[in-house]
């Protein structure tokens, strides 16, 4: 009897592959939701900062004032 070879299978099957683009998308996804909640929250935290800083600097330029007019 001859030695007959058997045809090359897929290395995955459909719904494997269909499950590894699901993972590589969600992924994919959450990588670019990360990296544009982290410039968004340092944006918003450097923001308020700046805005407390405003305030502060006002007030103290305010309080300075007030006590030159009382002299």
């Amino acid at each position: 009897m001859p030695n007959i070879q058997k045809p090359p299978t897929a290395m995955f099957e459909f719904q494997q592959y269909l499950g590894f683009l699901l993972f590589l998308s969600i992924l994919t996804l959450g990588f670019w939701l990360m990296f544009f909640l982290v410039g968004f929250v340092s944006y918003w935290v450097g923001g308020a900062s700046y805005e407390m800083y405003k305030e502060r600097r006002a007030k103290k330029k305010h309080k300075d004032l007030d006590n030159q007019s009382k002299l």
